[in-house]
């Protein structure tokens, strides 16, 4: 999905089960890729780190830094 460029980014909190919006965005972006990803396709994401990611991959790929 592409976005435009006026288009903002969403501020979320992430927790254990969801997240919350706190600044109302259509996406956020990967923290391993920078790719945006769509609210609606987001389902991976760090509670402690409070990031998302665009795929189990990259979530993965993050999750192996810390060791």
């Amino acid at each position: 999905m592409l976005m435009s460029s006026s288009e903002k980014a969403a501020t979320l909190i992430y927790g254990p089960n969801g997240f919350r919006v706190v600044k109302p965005g259509p996406f956020v972006p990967c923290a391993v890729s920078g790719v945006a990803v769509p609210l609606e396709e987001l389902r991976y994401w760090s509670v402690d780190r409070q990031e998302a990611y665009a795929s189990p991959e990259l979530a993965t790929r993050r999750l192996l830094e810390d060791l």
